[in-house]
């Protein structure tokens, strides 16, 4: 009986030590409801994607105005608005699916031609849809450090002045590393490039970028990137963005952001705004 007892007594200290040694070691116990993870965290502003991903279920809309190029698109330009869309679904396995449409705004008419020639006009209007999905690469959703896979591939569509002549597939390596309850690092890697061939690669774009974000109040905070592209025969180009939002209540936010970029075709200081809203649980 005596052993009995003293065995039955070992083997609750035991389940109960191991019990607080999985809440100590689990990496997303209880992190689903900190401010980074719980409020909206877009894909905007700037060039650095997040790896927060959607619940099932849930849909977001990041709309936003800005003179900043893409720099995976090279027909973008600073002297002009680039608008953009972005509609994100969340899908189940921890899977994201995303279309992206922007508009390149027309040019005033004195600047509207190409230098020397009155009848070559700069294009404008609906640049080539942009599908794509984000899917989760480490092993827990909303821990606190975490790995995601971005896909996409731009489609030959759109104004006919700007369609690409190829298909453009691209990659991203998300990742991203939580600092307290509220803040977070994040950082991407990756490339765009025209056409599937080996070949492609050596014309294709690579992008680098490495961003802080997190509130100073309970509804302003802040963003901040720095990154720089490239491609095998060039230089790096780099940039930088920053910003404040507003978050009237976690599933909306409206950002205001400025930047410059110091070298490149489109080098020079940029500004933008934009609205991101979230629907669903």
């Amino acid at each position: 009986m005596r052993k009995t007892t003293l065995l039955t007594t070992a083997a609750l200290l035991l389940g109960g030590a191991a019990r607080t040694l999985a809440q100590t070691t689990d990496p997303s116990l209880g992190n689903e409801d900190t401010p980074f993870v719980r409020n909206i965290r877009p894909d905007r502003p700037g060039q650095t994607i997040t790896t927060n991903m959607l619940n099932p279920g849930q849909f977001q809309l990041e709309t936003g105005i800005s003179s900043q190029p893409d720099p995976f698109s090279p027909g973008s330009a600073t002297s002009r608005s680039l608008s953009t869309g972005l509609l994100r679904v969340g899908f189940f396995n921890n899977i994201e699916l995303r279309v992206a449409q922007r508009y390149l705004a027309p040019l005033p008419p004195a600047l509207a031609t190409e230098p020397g020639s009155t009848e070559v006009r700069r294009p404008s209007g609906l640049t080539a849809t942009t599908v794509g999905a984000k899917f989760l690469a480490s092993t827990t959703p909303n821990a606190r450090s975490q790995v995601v896979v971005l896909a996409e591939m731009t489609l030959r569509n759109g104004d006919p002045s700007l369609q690409p002549t190829q298909y453009e597939p691209a990659a991203r390596l998300l990742v991203s590393q939580q600092l307290g309850e509220r803040f977070g690092l994040e950082a991407n890697f990756g490339f765009r490039q025209r056409g599937f061939k080996a070949a492609d690669t050596k014309l294709g774009t690579y992008l680098g970028t490495l961003a802080l974000n997190g509130p100073l109040t309970k509804s302003v905070g802040f963003f901040a990137e720095t990154y720089a592209t490239w491609q095998q025969q060039s230089t790096l180009a780099p940039g930088v963005t920053s910003g404040l939002y507003w978050r009237p209540w976690p599933g909306l936010r409206l950002d205001v952001n400025a930047g410059k970029a110091f070298s490149g075709a489109y080098s020079g200081t940029t500004v933008g705004a934009g609205l991101s809203l979230r629907v669903g649980r």
